[in-house]
């Protein structure tokens, strides 16, 4: 059993009886009331996300999660299919279950799959992934002085910021808690 004051993000808790996953939080308190929690939650089933408000001092069921090795295979119309490294078993996972989280795969990709009650449910990317660049303004002369950046499209479909230097058919690390473009790799 878990209270809102301590979560953190990637906790899983049981919140009317579906199995979500804290993306965010922040406490919150106002003159002459109780503290609460205000989060945003997405559901491992369906990856709806919500916002959600919890007084601080409710009880919530933690969800208890196997972590193992696994590896992105392919995608097509019944998943993302993944391949666990210790078993060599094959099973799909749905894109909804995954969220952003299908912008990081690359074929052959290391990942590591999260079973709860002997079920893959979801995924964790690597923190650092490398992507090439597939569409970006070109760059002109004088843009640095500026500082800033400009919007690049990668392999997966990602579009993060860059800095004005990066071209098309650069490769970028990117890292995969924030979005960000980290550097050029």
């Amino acid at each position: 059993m878990v209270t809102p004051n301590d979560f953190r993000t990637g906790l899983l808790i049981r919140y009317n009886n579906e199995i979500y996953e804290v993306l965010s939080y922040q406490r919150t308190r106002t003159a002459q009331r109780r503290a609460r929690v205000l989060t945003k939650i997405r559901n491992i089933r369906t990856g709806a996300t919500i916002e959600e408000s919890f007084e601080s001092e409710i009880k919530l069921e933690t969800v208890e999660m196997e972590r193992r090795r696994g590896q992105f295979l392919y995608a097509d119309d019944s998943g993302y299919h993944f391949m666990d490294l210790e078993t060599y078993e094959q099973f799909p996972i749905m894109k909804e279950a995954l969220g952003d989280k299908v912008f990081y795969l690359t074929e052959g990709l290391e990942v590591e799959i999260g079973y709860i009650d002997g079920v893959p449910m979801l995924i964790n990317p690597p923190l650092f992934i490398v992507l090439e660049v597939v569409d970006t303004e070109p760059n002109y002369r004088g843009d640095t002085a500026t500082g800033g950046g400009k919007p690049a499209r990668l392999s997966t479909g990602l579009v993060v910021d860059v800095p004005f230097f990066i071209k098309v058919g650069d490769r970028v690390k990117i890292d995969t808690r924030t979005n960000t473009y980290v550097e050029r790799a």
